[in-house]
Order: C-alpha cells, then sequence, then structure tokens
C-alpha cells in the first residue's frame, strides 16, 4: 500500500472518548484525510467494525449507521443499531441542525490534504450502551473502510494518548478520556480497478500525436457507428446503477488526459494541459491531476487552475498537483453529443540549461493521475520525438548557411 508519490499519505480513524453514561460512553470519531491527492469522492466514505461485548449505538448525530438490526430486546428506547457490526455512513449538509455536532455532515465527501486541508476531515458522535465496567472496556476491532470503493486496508484499532485540545479562548488545555486510533492505506492493486483515464501527447515540433493506448479503458462496441457507449469499469466515475455511458472511442476512456509541448523560448519553455470529460451521465467535482515531470523542478508559472509542487520520496522527478480554480473550473463538465466536456490551461516553465532537452521524450510527463487514481500511458516508443538532428545542431547548420551566403555575396559585389 506504500505511494512513494505521497509516502505519508493515508486516512486516519480517531475514537476519542468524550463522557461516560450509565451503562455506556460518549464517543467522537473522526475521519482524517492525510492523502496529498487521493480525495474520498461521491457517493462518500463508509466506514465498518466489529463491536467485542455486544455493544450497540443508543444514539448517533452527523451520521447514521446503513441497518438497525434486531433491536427486538429494547422495549422503551430502542437503540439506533443493535448489529455487532455496524456500517457508517455520512450525513449531507442539509441535515437538520439539532443533528449536526462539529465538522460533520459532508456527504461523505473528503478534499484532499494538499488541496483544502479544511475539507479533508469528518468528524461524528455516539453513545454506546452495554458497557459494563468503564476500565475494561474494549476497542472495536475489523476496522473496514470504503471511501467510495474498495482498496483500503486498516490496521488494528489501538490504544493511543488521549486526544487533547484548548479551551478558555487557548488559555486551558483539557482531553478526551480514552482515544483509540487506526489507518487506513489504499492498493490500486487491491481495488483491481480497471483504469479510468488515459494519456495522449503531442508537441510543436512533430506533427504526429501519441493517441490513448487502445483499449486503455476497455474496448470499445463492436459497432463503429455509435457515438455512445456502456462503460462498465468500476473507478470512481461510476454512478450510482453500476454503468456509466461514455463517448465511443478507441481507448474507452471516461476522461483523457492531453499534453502538448506548446513553444520553446530562451529562458521558459510551455505547455498546455487540457483534460477532457467523455462522460455523458457525470460531471467530476473538485477533479485534480498529478503530473510528474522532471522539468518541475525548476519555477513555474501556472495560468488557469491551482497548483503546488508535492514532496516524494525514492524519485528523482518532480511531482505537480493542479486543480481548479474556485467558482471558475473546478467542475469538469459532462460530454455531450457535439464535444466532450474539458478544462484546460498552459503552464510556463523555466529552463535548467543544464538538464533541459527535447529529445528523447524529456518534455513528456513520466506518469499522471487524475482523481488520484493513476491513468493509461502510451509507451515511450510511441512518444513524439524530435526530428533528426537536435534544434541546436539545425540552428548551427542554419546559421553556417547565412554567412557562406554573405560571404558569397560579398565577392560577387
Amino acid at each position: 500500500c506504500y505511494d512513494p508519490l505521497d509516502p505519508n499519505g493515508n486516512i486516519a480513524f480517531t475514537f476519542d472518548i468524550l463522557d461516560w453514561v450509565p451503562n455506556g460512553y460518549v464517543a467522537r470519531v473522526t475521519i482524517q484525510n492525510y492523502y496529498q491527492y487521493r480525495q474520498v469522492g461521491k457517493p462518500g466514505w463508509k466506514i465498518g467494525w466489529s463491536w467485542t461485548n455486544k455493544e450497540f449505538i443508543q444514539s448517533i448525530s452527523g451520521a447514521f449507521a446503513t441497518v438497525q438490526g434486531d433491536c427486538t430486546s429494547f422495549k422503551y428506547q430502542k437503540p439506533h443499531s443493535c448489529v455487532p457490526n455496524p456500517v457508517i455512513a455520512d450525513l449531507m449538509p442539509d441535515a437538520s441542525p439539532e443533528n449536526m455536532p462539529e465538522n460533520c455532515c459532508r456527504g461523505g465527501l473528503l478534499s484532499a490534504w494538499a488541496i483544502n486541508p479544511s475539507n479533508s476531515f469528518s468528524s461524528f458522535e455516539m453513545t454506546t450502551g452495554n458497557v459494563n465496567d468503564n476500565s475494561t472496556i474494549h476497542a472495536p476491532v475489523n476496522l473496514t473502510l470504503l471511501a467510495p470503493g474498495p482498496g483500503y486496508t486498516c490496521g488494528p484499532v489501538l490504544e493511543a494518548p488521549p486526544t487533547v485540545s484548548s479551551d478558555n479562548g487557548g488559555r486551558r488545555i483539557v482531553q478526551v478520556y480514552r482515544t483509540w486510533k487506526s489507518t487506513c492505506t489504499y492498493s490500486r492493486f487491491l481495488a483491481n480497478k480497471t483504469p479510468g483515464c488515459c494519456v495522449s501527447l503531442s508537441t510543436f515540433y512533430n506533427p504526429n500525436i501519441t493517441s490513448c493506448p487502445e483499449c486503455s479503458c476497455g474496448c470499445r462496441d463492436a459497432d463503429k457507428d455509435t457515438i455512445s457507449c456502456v462503460w462498465e469499469g468500476d473507478s470512481p466515475s461510476m454512478n450510482e446503477n453500476g454503468m456509466d455511458i461514455i463517448r465511443c472511442t478507441n481507448h474507452m476512456c471516461p476522461v483523457r488526459v492531453h499534453w502538448h509541448v506548446k513553444n520553446n523560448y530562451k529562458d521558459y519553455w510551455r505547455v498546455k494541459l487540457t483534460i477532457s470529460n467523455y462522460n455523458f451521465k457525470r460531471n467530476y467535482s473538485d477533479w485534480n491531476v498529478l503530473v510528474q515531470h522532471p522539468g518541475f523542478r525548476q519555477n513555474s508559472t501556472t495560468y488557469s487552475f491551482n497548483s503546488t509542487i508535492l514532496p516524494t520520496f525514492g524519485f528523482a522527478d518532480e511531482v505537480a498537483l493542479f486543480w481548479g480554480l474556485q467558482y471558475y473550473n473546478t467542475e469538469l463538465l459532462q460530454a455531450n453529443e457535439e464535444q466532450p466536456g474539458s478544462v484546460t490551461t498552459d503552464i510556463l516553465l523555466k529552463k535548467d540549461p543544464d538538464t533541459f532537452t527535447l529529445s528523447n521524450g524529456w518534455a513528456l510527463p513520466r506518469r499522471i493521475y487524475f482523481s488520484g487514481e493513476e491513468c493509461a500511458m502510451p509507451l515511450p516508443e510511441t512518444f513524439p520525438m524530435l526530428p533528426n538532428g537536435s534544434f541546436r545542431e539545425q540552428l548551427s547548420y542554419h546559421f553556417l548557411i547565412q554567412i557562406l551566403t554573405y560571404f558569397f555575396l560579398q565577392n560577387i559585389a
């Protein structure tokens, strides 16, 4: 589950006991997304665990258990959930105020840590019953996380130092009675996902365009005349009914990322980055694109997206994260019959004279991720390369021709 592009990324689970009640306790559960570029999108997270001592959830605010279970043994105050392995989902932002504790109710959505830390966590509170002795309470076990699909592995829930916070304007430090913690990490291999995006490439110095690899996200229908195709991949683009309708292409991906090397100036070079949505049934809200490229070691300017450089471990190439501007292009709109939806920006990168080159595909990205999922890349042998001879050699050749022509004309005169 280790990701060298995000070595410290994980989703942390904190279980704080705030207060004791007769035969139970009040707990606050917090889910914190520490992934730099992987967000939790629609339809949102679900967490589950198993009780070890026949506990039940008496009441809950800021979230809900998806199954109530058999509570017939309770004659008066029926608990919220009596199942031994509850699954909890988040409330929507429009929940009633009396059921909204602090930092709750985001519809299960958690922003990536590098993009919006204030929306990267969510909390809910619950009262747990059937606890006879406060000194012998047991942490839940077998923690599971769907965010929203599979692929997450969670460690054991272990006791940790009690969570502390400030009170009275920061002049007083208070702590909870007890804290349990666990972390969950993501693996694409465990998720066994079909790629949900692909990459195409082009340059100003080569007329050939490198398209997305054929069948990157599946193969198109036999009928080549159809405009729309059913896509049955299991990426975050999947809608609630399990199938998406996308524009029929040779790559069959809901999303395509295109990298175009646009201009080569004296001190800078310019790239155009375009993200296209081929999905007829879904807009991508709060999207992001991660690009691994050695050119980001130098200063860069992005014109129509937000951007930042992320720390990595074990890679010589830098990694840049791009996302939309608020109230402008944070939503990648769905396709229509005429064209896909798209967002685009120009990126101006400063040259490093010691490393800059356009030969051998150096100006093209090594990896690209869309909303946390790795995109299918073309093979290096298909990259658009420089024509025979470098630009420096071509310029020297043309300069020599001009000098010889000048002296020739002088001799004639």
